[in-house]
């Protein structure tokens, strides 16, 4: 493990969006770039919710998911773990080129920042609804929808915003599985099909 990985043991289940963002925020807190591992370990590798959403999130995020090969990054890391996830794995496993990939310190700072303003905002809207939607074994098809998003990635990069479509669904499954919202998963698979339609169409 990384030294920035060990400044913040591993939790889990951070319950809201603006709790999961307060903690990444400690993320590597000693360094002056933050690794993927030490996010990673500041919001646990057992819980598929919280992943989705940091995975979401930066893709969404201006500062970082505007960046090329971003969104591809991140639908690999969301792929590796939706497959790991549906095999029956409680914890995830990525590999160490893609753990030790860091980010500017001030630039990490920016996107966090980012992502805290609306989160409140979207935590009074969520609640436990559709719950049917959301608890297993309805987080199968959670995340064989996220896999083919992921795999969906790499040409959405070439499709104006559709890579933002992407992101979007990602955050939202987030979002219904921490809050168990099965509201927030419906918007996510009409969603996911939109984009991956507007995809097709944009490519033909």
């Amino acid at each position: 493990m990384t030294d920035d990985a060990q400044q913040v043991p591993p939790q889990e289940g951070p319950g809201s969006l603006t709790t999961l963002i307060t903690r990444v925020q400690q993320a590597g807190e000693q360094r002056d770039d933050v690794s993927l591992e030490a996010i990673l370990d500041t919001v646990g590798r057992r819980s598929f919710a919280p992943f989705l959403l940091v995975a979401g999130l930066v893709t969404l995020a201006p500062v970082i998911g505007d960046i090329p090969g971003v969104p591809t990054l991140m639908a690999t890391l969301v792929v590796l773990v939706a497959a790991q996830l549906l095999l029956g794995r409680e914890h995830f496993w990525l590999p160490r080129f893609l753990l030790e990939r860091r980010v500017s310190r001030s630039r990490f700072v920016r996107v966090t920042d980012w992502m805290a303003r609306p989160a409140r905002w979207i935590d009074r809207y969520l609640r436990t609804r559709l719950v049917w939607l959301t608890r297993a074994p309805a987080h199968l098809p959670v995340a064989l929808t996220c896999l083919l998003i992921g795999l969906a990635m790499p040409p959405m990069e070439l499709v104006p915003f559709s890579a933002n479509g992407g992101g979007l669904a990602l955050t939202l499954f987030g979002l219904a599985l921490l809050a168990e919202d099965g509201l927030m998963a419906l918007v996510a698979y009409l969603l996911t099909g939109t984009t991956l339609a507007l995809v097709v169409i944009g490519l033909a």
